[in-house]
Order: structure tokens, then C-alpha cells, then sequence
């Protein structure tokens, strides 16, 4: 018996754990989990990352100008026009005495000839046209990787504003079942009342009429749930099962704000779209310079060395070539309009410069009093909402009291109503703010979204 005794007490002790651990529900996903996901699934992730990695094949592309050219050739070809017979028969190595008849020079046989071939060519000197084309190309794939890390801010704006509607949605959804439950409260009591001879028939009336205003309020806010999620689902790339629906719930939170001079500065130095600016700006430069070198002489040196046989596997005479080409364009015609195409692409560079910079500072600006708007609007709407559930509270006991009516107690419970949804929507701009605020700074990454909630 005792040791019965001992080994119930051991499951008792042993189970339950176990038990609730298998059925523990997974973590909820934070906003900063939602963030790695969508750099990670998301399609435009993809995209951009493609879009980085082209920029630095063809910067591998044009280093490729620096080395050899080498060629392996294998013909065949078989005649009898009396230039080509002859020419083969000296390259083979066959000529004989009897082949400078006049017969064999004038209607000579048809002849085959094998020719194995290697040849190559280098370029050693182009006027620096090479490396600066390499200098182009090497900013244009740091200004395709700037590009990227603003792309990637971009989808962390999207995540953030996906999650918090969902949160805010969700709410929605339990503001709209409390009323409901409310409603339904208010109804009863009015039914009570009027059986009891305390109330007239249209108080029970419009607590029906309220009552069904808040069933379609309900519907409509289950509705923007599954919509919400679906949004964030599309955010992060994935799909998102349901029994990982669970976030962490939306709450006030207080953002600082940097003074607005310190945000716009750290915006002009910061944005990755400024530094695509500034990268296009140097590239377009040393476009100019590229363009100015094709217009400089080139010297290259060229080889090649070939075997000529009349049959695949015979024997026959092998010879080489090599030199020197100095190269000078004396008509330039095609490259002066590729040079002044160059300077259009810097002029027009500078000008989207100084366009950005202007709207970089009026990002900044709009975001940041946004920010403060939303910062005052939640400290309002959360004094209201207190307000409003004291005056519920002595609406309701006046009502129960015969010394208000159902209409004064509707209209109290509507007021406390649009107070809390108020609220709820001022905690919800004021995240949203916040991470325009940073998107506009560029000072939005993945940490930082995160700290948003």
C-alpha cells in the first residue's frame, strides 16, 4: 500500500506538468519576430536582393576587360578555287614541285584542310578607360546595396503597420463584444423594468434597437480581424497558422522625440535613398571620366598559332602570328554623344540630389509633428475614456434610480463607447507615428521596429 501510495503521489506530481506543457499554446510572435519573418519570406525581400546582386555581376563583368582574351578554333573546309588550294598546300607543308604546273595552278584537285587554332589577344593599355569603368560600376552596386537596405526598411514600415492594425483590430473586436454585452445588459434590465411597470415600452424598444446596433458593429469588427490578419500575413511572406494567431496585445506606450533639427540631420545623413543619391552622383562622375578616356589611344597585342592538316588525324605544317596595334579614333563622332549623354546623367543626378534632400526634410517634418499630434491626442483621449466610464457608472445608477431615462443612459454608454474606441485609436497612431518618424530618419532596422512595441 505504501508503495502505491508513493507512486500516485509521484503522478499527481509528475503529470500535471507534463500535461499542461503539451497543452501550453505557443509563445505569442512579437513585433520584432514579425519583422524577421518578412525580411526572411517576404517576395520584395527577394527582389531587391536580386536587384544587389546583378549590380555586383556586372562590376565582376567589367573587371573581366583586364584579363586575356583567349580563343580555341576548329575548322574544316574543303575546295578547289586555285588561291585557296594553294594557300592550303603551303600551310600544310605539301607544296611539291609538281604543284606549280600550270594545270595544278589552274584547275588544281579539291583539297581539305583541318585547321586547329589558338589565338588571343590583350588589351595593355586603353587610356584608364578600364579602371574607371570599374570605378563606375563599383558605386552603382554600393548604391544598389543602399537601395537594398531601404528596401528593407520599407518592409519593416509595412510589418509594424500590419501588426499594430492587427492589434488594434483585435480590440476593436473586444470593445465590440463589451458592448454587445452591454447592450444585451441594457436590454434585459429595460424588459425587467417595463414588466415591473418602472419604465414605458419605447425604453424597451430602443435598448433593442441598441442592441442590434451593436450585433452589425461586432460582425463588421470581426471582419477587419481576418482582414488584418491577412494583411500581415501578406507583410511577412507566410502564412500564419492558426494556432500561432497570437500577439502580444496593444498597449500605450511612451516614444521619445528628438528635437526636430537633430531628426532632420540625422535624416540627411542617414536615409539610404540619399546615399543611393550620393553614390549615382560619384558613378555618373567617373562616367564622364570613362567617356572622356575613349577619346585616348589604345595599344593592345594580339597572337595566334595554327595547325593545317587534309585529314582530322593526319599530319600537317603549324605556323604563329603575333603583334602590336597602336588604336586612335580620329572620328569620333559615336563617343562624343556618349560623353555629353554622361554629363546629362551627372546634371540630372545633382538635380535629384538637391529634390531629395528637399523632400527628406519635408518627410521629417510632417513625421515628426505627426509624432507630437499623436502623442497629445492619446494623452486627451485617455482622460476622456476615464471621464466617460465614471459618467457610464453614474448614468447607470441614476437610470436603475428612476432619475434618468433610457435615452440619457444610451446616449452616456455611446459617449463611452467612441471614448474608448478613441482611445484605442490614439495608442494605435501613436506606435504608427513613431515608426514613420524613424522610416523617415532613416533610423528604422529591425532592433528598432521591434522597441515599437
Amino acid at each position: 500500500m505504501q508503495t502505491i501510495l508513493c507512486a500516485m503521489i509521484l503522478a499527481y506530481a509528475v503529470l500535471p506538468p507534463a500535461m499542461a506543457s503539451a497543452q501550453q499554446p505557443p509563445p505569442p510572435i512579437s513585433l520584432r519576430d514579425a519583422v524577421a519573418i518578412s525580411l526572411e519570406h517576404n517576395p520584395q525581400k527577394k527582389v531587391a536582393l536580386a536587384d544587389t546582386q546583378l549590380a555586383d555581376a556586372r562590376a565582376r563583368i567589367v573587371r573581366t576587360s583586364l584579363l586575356p582574351n583567349l580563343f580555341f578554333n576548329e575548322n574544316i573546309t574543303r575546295g578547289n578555287d586555285p588561291v585557296y588550294v594553294f594557300g592550303t598546300r603551303l600551310r600544310q607543308q605539301r607544296f611539291t614541285q609538281n604543284d606549280f604546273s600550270l594545270n595544278a595552278l589552274n584547275r588544281p584537285q579539291p583539297a581539305n584542310d583541318f585547321v586547329t587554332r589558338f589565338s588571343g589577344s590583350w588589351t595593355l593599355f586603353d587610356s584608364w578607360k578600364t579602371e574607371r569603368d570599374i570605378r563606375t560600376a563599383d558605386l552603382l552596386a554600393k548604391s544598389a546595396s543602399a537601395a537594398n537596405t531601404r528596401s528593407d526598411q520599407q518592409l519593416e514600415l509595412q510589418t509594424v503597420q500590419a501588426y499594430e492594425a492587427v492589434l488594434f483590430a483585435l480590440r476593436q473586436a473586444d470593445l465590440a463584444d463589451h458592448n454587445l454585452l452591454t447592450a444585451q445588459a441594457i436590454q434585459t434590465s429595460s424588459i425587467n423594468r417595463f414588466d415591473a411597470g418602472l419604465s414605458v415600452e419605447a425604453d424597451k424598444i430602443a435598448a433593442s434597437a441598441y442592441l442590434a446596433e451593436r450585433q452589425q458593429e461586432q460582425i463588421i469588427a470581426q471582419g477587419q480581424v481576418q482582414i488584418a490578419w491577412a494583411e500581415l500575413e501578406a507583410a511577412i511572406g507566410t502564412p500564419i497558422a492558426p494556432q500561432r494567431r497570437h500577439l502580444l496585445p496593444l498597449a500605450e506606450h511612451q516614444h521619445p522625440a528628438t528635437p526636430l533639427d537633430d531628426a532632420i540631420a540625422t535624416a540627411l545623413h542617414n536615409r539610404p535613398d540619399r546615399t543611393v543619391l550620393q553614390l549615382q552622383d560619384q558613378a555618373d562622375t567617373s562616367a564622364i571620366a570613362a567617356a572622356k578616356s575613349a577619346f585616348g589611344p589604345q595599344i593592345s597585342t594580339y597572337g595566334s598559332w595554327q595547325m593545317d592538316r587534309d585529314s582530322f588525324a593526319g599530319s600537317g605544317g603549324n605556323d604563329w602570328v603575333a603583334g602590336a596595334e597602336l588604336r586612335l579614333d580620329l572620328l569620333p563622332a559615336a563617343k562624343r554623344q556618349e560623353l555629353a549623354m554622361a554629363k546629362i546623367g551627372l546634371r540630372r543626378a545633382q538635380a535629384s540630389a538637391a529634390a531629395a534632400d528637399q523632400q527628406i526634410r519635408l518627410d521629417v517634418t510632417r513625421a515628426y509633428y505627426s509624432l507630437l499630434a499623436a502623442q497629445q491626442a492619446l494623452v486627451v483621449a485617455k482622460a476622456s475614456s476615464q471621464q466617460t466610464a465614471e459618467g457610464l457608472r453614474i448614468a447607470n445608477d441614476r437610470y436603475q434610480a428612476g432619475l434618468a431615462t433610457m435615452t440619457d443612459l444610451l446616449r452616456t454608454e455611446d459617449q463611452q463607447r467612441h471614448s474608448q474606441t478613441n482611445y484605442w485609436q490614439a495608442v494605435y497612431s501613436n506606435d504608427l507615428h513613431f515608426a514613420d518618424l524613424q522610416f523617415a530618419t532613416g533610423t528604422l532596422t529591425a532592433e528598432s521596429a521591434g522597441d515599437i512595441q
